[in-house]
């Protein structure tokens, strides 16, 4: 089947799983996900991770992340910056810690069993980004929150693996890394975030009006977006995290509706589906039986870590244990930032090939639990502030 059929297919059948789902009371993201297990190399065969698909996904990835920036408040986001970092560090300590000593257990060597801590300390909040649109809590301190912690999460996930690279010497694909040089950068590439959202966007977005083009503030806004996620993965980032900012700076303008509107079916009815759809496309279950126990064992503790790490974060900063669940769910999504963790790892020769596959397979299965952890977070959220409420009203 050549590309045009397959994003034929994979759009009409993750349209109708979202629509199912959303029946269902599930999130449309898992519906998305599973789109992409049936028809992959998991059950039917019929889709596989091509680079076009590959392409379009990272694509998807990015515009989800500038439709979250653009929904978001930056005030909420200055707010919370703290709640978000002590959030992020202790979200990273658990998975390192807790998930290091399970892979000794499993007979990893120490640096091994360091390093499966390392990719499970990553955060990806694309996929819960997208949840909490779905249920509108995104513009909530407990949104801002998981927000802010993402980024940060990103920043010492980048940290940690360039440590373990330059501990390995620079072995396989991936050069040896020096990592001052990589903090500066990333400095560098944070100052220049200010600048566009305090005089670039703003002055670039009064610019577009006077361009003689069809949708010209729309498209400059995909020319800010592209350009921050070029150059946070020139500096070590994830590109979702430069799209994010540079959704961030549009809403600080007077153009953020008119880009939201442009830009979400865009995202939407093409490359925002086939990014979950390619994370299902991902999943094979070759030799799961063999496995079956670390497989087991490493998707609980993957859950639990994030959930309780990430919730004790959000409890140091005095958040409510309500709040504190929410904000836990919401960091447990891996996704792309583990998988491209992982991926960088096994080419250092940081990771066997025997565990590989499996360690890929726990990255999915703890994504597609996570929307359903964050829904039942937000649903109890959502419960105790009617029930505040009802009690005020009376």
């Amino acid at each position: 089947m050549d590309f045009l059929g397959i994003l034929c297919l994979l759009i009409l059948a993750t349209t109708l799983a979202g629509h199912f789902a959303h029946r269902a009371g599930i999130p449309a993201v898992i519906g998305e996900i599973l789109v992409g297990v049936i028809v992959g190399p998991a059950v039917l065969n019929w889709v596989h991770l091509t680079t076009l698909v590959q392409t379009f996904s990272d694509i998807g990835v990015v515009v989800l992340m500038f439709i979250g920036g653009l929904e978001s408040n930056l005030a909420l986001l200055r707010k919370y910056l703290r709640p978000a970092i002590i959030v992020a560090i202790i979200g990273v300590i658990f998975p390192v810690i807790i998930m290091g000593l399970a892979s000794r257990l499993f007979q990893f060597s120490w640096f091994e069993s360091l390093f499966i801590g390392v990719i499970f300390s990553a955060t990806s909040v694309s996929i819960s980004v997208e949840v909490l649109k779905e249920f509108k809590v995104l513009d909530t301190k407990e949104g801002a929150t998981i927000l802010g912690a993402a980024v940060a999460d990103d920043i010492i996930g980048v940290i940690l693996l360039s440590i373990m690279i330059a501990m390995m010497g620079g072995q396989g694909d991936v050069a040896q890394t020096n990592l001052g040089i990589v903090l500066v950068e990333q400095v560098g590439f944070f100052i220049g975030v200010f600048l566009v959202i305090k005089w670039v966007a703003p002055y670039l977005m009064a610019l577009s009006d006077h361009l003689l083009m069809a949708a010209s503030p729309t498209i400059m806004a995909i020319i800010i977006c592209l350009g921050l996620a070029w150059l946070a993965e020139l500096v070590g980032l994830s590109g979702a995290i430069g799209a994010f900012f540079a959704g961030v700076a549009i809403a600080q303008t007077d153009y953020q509706h008119v880009v939201d509107v442009s830009i979400e079916p865009v995202g939407y009815t093409t490359f925002i589906p086939l990014f979950f759809v390619s994370v299902g496309l991902n999943m094979t279950f070759k030799g799961v039986w063999q496995s079956l126990p670390f497989i087991v064992v490493m998707t609980v503790l993957g859950v639990l870590t994030k959930l309780w790490g990430c919730g004790l974060g959000a409890k140091v900063n005095g958040f409510s244990r309500r709040s504190n669940y929410l904000v836990g769910a919401g960091m447990i999504s891996r996704g792309e930032m583990a998988l491209i963790t992982a991926q960088i790892g096994f080419s250092a020769h940081l990771l066997s090939n025997d565990y590989y596959s499996d360690i890929i397979l726990v990255i999915i299965v703890v994504t597609m639990i996570a929307p359903f952890v964050l829904k039942n977070a937000i649903h109890r959220a959502s419960q105790m502030t009617a029930t505040h409420s009802t009690i005020e009203d009376n």
